[in-house]
């Protein structure tokens, strides 16, 4: 039995992932076994609806009571201090996203997967949505990709790091539309507006010009996930729908990393979201200053 640990349980993620796991059985052979926080009232509640015996403090006690763990504390600026030693030791990790919110946390969170030689996982789950497989589909009558747009709820003041926290999902869906170009530091110039409560960000990737608009979420209006991609022939426009059991294809994505030993996307992919939306945060904050 390989036992999972994890790390930011206040993420109803976590509750995802558990039931997967330890309800449903939909991965047999894997199982949620151990809470990182300490036991306040939330893992008290997880441990007990999830049959979980460990609790610990940190991240590094999970270190020779786990064989796997995953991350999904809302800030993604606590990632690396959380996986690192993880994956340093060996661990295989799932980073929910966004892996980090810096590019040198992120090249610090690789380096040591492949000092560790373990298998990193992380993505959005808007990856995996149905329409997805509509909006990359090779279509010859379509003509070429001349202009992508993706449009989703993001706080640019959110106390989780600003736009990382939901704007990871805008970044990672243009580049799965896009065939997943690797995108360098520091490569991208992108021109970002922010009027009230909507920020726009243009750019051009893999020759594609991009704009990703990022609306923040009031207590009774959010705007859902939505892709324009406009061809010489035609516009194909989709509202990304995530259903109940929308980060089941993650944690498979991670269950089969673990059990082949390797990371499934190259370190220039995991680093290339991260370069995106840093480079459009950085340029908001030029903008704002």
């Amino acid at each position: 039995m390989r036992r999972i640990g994890f790390i930011g349980t206040e993420n109803s993620h976590t509750d995802h992932f558990i039931r997967f796991l330890n309800a449903e059985e939909r991965h047999p052979g894997f199982r949620a076994a151990a809470l990182v926080g300490g036991r306040h009232e939330r893992n008290e509640t997880l441990a007990a609806t999830g049959g979980i015996d460990v609790v610990v403090e940190a991240p590094e006690d999970l270190l020779g009571l786990v064989d796997a763990a995953i991350i999904s504390s809302r800030d993604g600026a606590t990632h690396r201090a959380q996986a690192e030693p993880l994956l340093a030791a060996g661990v295989p990790v799932l980073v929910d996203k966004p892996l980090a919110t810096t590019v040198l946390d992120a090249e610090a969170i690789i380096a040591a997967a492949d000092v560790g030689g373990a298998p990193l996982v992380s993505c959005s789950a808007l990856r995996f949505v149905p329409e997805m497989a509509e909006l990359t589909a090779r279509d010859d009558d379509r003509g070429e990709l001349r202009h992508l747009g993706v449009v989703g709820p993001a706080d640019p003041d959110s106390e989780y790091s600003g736009l990382f926290f939901y704007g990871i999902h805008h970044v990672e869906t243009a580049l799965e539309i896009l065939g997943n170009p690797v995108v360098m530091p520091g490569q991208l110039q992108p021109v970002v507006t922010r009027t009230g409560d909507t920020t726009v960000a243009s750019t051009r990737i893999a020759g594609v010009d991009v704009t990703l608009t990022f609306i923040t979420p009031g207590e009774a209006t959010r705007v859902p996930f939505h892709a324009t991609a406009s061809f010489t022939n035609a516009v194909l426009a989709r509202e990304l729908t995530l259903g109940p059991d929308y980060n089941a294809p993650a944690l498979a994505r991670f269950v089969g990393a673990v059990e082949s030993g390797r990371t499934p996307a190259g370190p220039e992919h995991l680093l290339s979201p991260v370069a995106v939306l840093a480079a459009i945060a950085d340029s908001l904050e030029e903008d704002q200053s």
